[in-house]
């Protein structure tokens, strides 16, 4: 009996604990499958809490000396605080410059964004980190703290100048390389084309061509449709391109120019369109198109739930009460997106 007495309050606090974490973690996490990742972190942080309170309940109740407890205890204390002492700095360093990015709000999801050596379209936004979704399709995971203390370039929405940088030899004059340039321009569908002479090099002459693409989420795509209609402008006007360098040590004659010749066999084309290669984005930002979009519509319902209730605090009779199913329907819509997000997460 004195034994039982000894473990009984340890057994009924371990039993009692238990229960209370698993309930716990079942109405905060479990029961909640839509809550985003950012919206389960501080329930996270209470079942954690709750742990460390059952923790130390049962250093109190285990059938051992007052000193031996006090020691336990003592460890208790320095095992948690060394963890918070290593792990704060970063952690509240993430928290706070997440913070600051959620009310300055630089960018959005689904936007592009180019922090140093990192360039991609935003995902997903969190309290410690930021997730982009690159060229090769690849996620990563930025810590909110790095994209703070670095400066950060975002794509404008409205519009955004797509630019290539080219070399022509001297002996071409530049008006003739700015008419086929601005062409290419055109041809590759961009808008407010004009050309620069940027810098006169020592073997040839370097020209920057620019263009507004009013479409940004095909930026990679009409990139590479400038490219081509460089190409196919300036050899078809007969200008040899030099850059970036040019070396032929292989006998020719002084006439001869190196201009890539068109397959016979090829269809013409006369125009680039930037909605025929959409398909190159679509791969590549799958993710942060999706997140984008998801993002718009949870925005759109929500704002039609603000607008619903208030129109039924001035509305009366038979149009409150159709108002009234209206706001019911809205708010299904607002579940429906948040549980589609989420299970869109789950498949990945």
């Amino acid at each position: 009996m004195e034994i039982l007495a000894l473990w009984l309050p340890l057994v009924i606090t371990l039993s009692f604990g238990t229960v209370i974490i698993i309930a716990v973690r079942w109405i905060l996490l479990r029961r909640a499958q839509e809550l985003t990742s950012e919206q389960r972190l501080p329930r996270q942080m209470v079942v954690f809490v709750i742990i460390l309170v059952l923790l130390i309940a049962v250093a109190l109740t285990l059938p051992v000396s007052e000193s031996s407890r006090n020691q336990l205890l003592a460890l208790l204390g320095v095992l948690v605080s060394g963890v918070i002492a290593f792990s704060s700095t970063t952690i509240v360093a993430n928290l706070m410059s997440g913070l600051v990015i959620r009310f300055n709000k630089p960018f959005k999801t689904g936007d592009f964004i180019r922090c140093n050596d990192y360039f991609g379209r935003v995902s997903e936004k969190g309290l410690l980190d930021t997730e982009i979704q690159t060229e090769q399709r690849d996620l990563i995971h930025i810590a909110n703290s790095y994209l703070v203390n670095n400066p950060v370039s975002v794509i404008r929405s409205s519009g955004t100048l797509i630019t290539a940088n080219i070399s022509i030899g001297y002996d071409v004059h530049h008006t003739s390389v700015t008419e086929a340039l601005t062409k290419a321009v055109l041809e590759a569908g961009l808008e407010e084309g004009y050309v620069q002479v940027s810098e006169l090099g020592d073997f040839s002459v370097s020209y920057r061509v620019a263009g507004l693409l009013k479409e940004v989420k095909s930026v990679l795509t009409a990139r590479s449709n400038l490219h081509k209609a460089i190409l196919d402008t300036l050899h078809n006007s007969d200008i040899e391109i030099m850059s970036p360098n040019f070396i032929a040590q292989r006998p020719t004659e002084a006439t001869q120019k190196f201009i890539a010749k068109v397959p016979t066999n090829m269809p013409s084309k006369t125009r680039t369109s930037v909605e025929d290669d959409d398909a190159q984005e679509a791969i590549a930002f799958d993710k942060a198109e999706l997140a984008a979009q998801h993002e718009e519509s949870l925005r759109d319902a929500k704002a039609k739930v603000e607008s619903v209730r208030q129109q039924i605090s001035e509305a009366k009779g038979a149009d409150k009460t159709a108002l009234e199913k209206e706001l019911e329907w809205a708010l299904n819509q607002v579940d429906n997106i948040i549980k589609l997000e989420q299970q869109t997460k789950e498949t990945e």
